[in-house]
């Protein structure tokens, strides 16, 4: 695909197998990470909670670096039980779960068409029996509460853990040198944010910047919107997909002047 190259600012690892991916399809792209996955702020806590797994109803991982860092730091022996089911945003962190041993029939996600999102994930669990049970959400040291006030309203006891850090960047110079050709000719990339984390970062990356003739793809309204007050004229919404992205970034270019 001739055209803009697609900047990809998802956490490294996941930017650069998304850089891989699109480059396979044709799609000129690279990896400016603007989240940094930093290590639990208490290692000992998830290792912990690993032992106290059989005693829950319901494990809650709120993106596939919340499952990376969790089973990064299983204790040695330690197994996934079985019947415990795992409760998944989108189809990345269902990746995740698969890749780390969980059973595709122990995982919720949200139903065939819906988005990746909480919101989605909830209407397909929330007729269940809740009052009474256990549930763990796994997450960053900071993380959106919705999900979790929804278990708490449905009479569920919830607990969190930090398994992770969400940190802003530090860049390389050649890093650097790409977000400032990127502002320099906003013509010539494409923005794709997968987090409202992510623009917030880029903000403090580049303050006062001009990203008014700059283009994005975002995963979620939500994300769409930080794009949005950022400064970005053209923002287009998409499933986290490959395929979808593809797609987002072919109507972009075709709207370009």
């Amino acid at each position: 695909m001739d055209g803009p190259r697609l900047i990809v600012t998802r956490p490294r690892d996941q930017a650069a197998e998304w850089v891989r991916t699109l480059g396979g399809l044709g799609l000129k792209a690279e990896a400016l990470p603007l989240i940094d996955i930093g290590p639990a702020p208490d290692p000992a806590a998830v290792q912990r909670s690993w032992q106290q797994l059989p005693d829950l109803h319901f494990v809650m991982f709120v993106s596939a670096n919340a499952v990376a860092q969790f089973f990064a730091l299983r204790p040695p022996g330690a197994e996934w039980p079985a019947g415990l089911s795992a409760g998944s945003t989108g189809q990345g962190t269902t990746a995740a779960l698969r890749t780390c041993g969980v059973p595709q029939r122990l995982i919720d996600q949200p139903a065939p068409g819906e988005p990746s999102e909480s919101e989605a994930l909830w209407r397909q669990i929330a007729p269940r029996l809740w009052s009474g049970r256990r549930v763990l959400v796994v997450r960053g040291q900071d993380g959106r509460d919705w999900l979790s006030e929804q278990f708490q309203s449905a009479g569920a006891s919830v607990s969190f853990l930090a398994a992770y850090r969400r940190q802003p960047p530090a860049l390389s110079p050649e890093q650097h040198r790409l977000l400032q050709r990127a502002l320099a000719a906003p013509e010539a990339y494409l923005w794709l944010f997968s987090s409202s984390e992510a623009v917030r970062h880029l903000r403090g990356l580049m303050p006062g910047a001009d990203w008014s003739s700059s283009r994005a793809v975002a995963t979620h309204p939500r994300i769409a919107a930080a794009a949005g007050e950022a400064g970005f004229a053209q923002v287009l919404v998409s499933e986290p997909s490959v395929e979808a992205v593809r797609f987002c970034c072919a109507r972009l270019e075709s709207r370009a002047p």
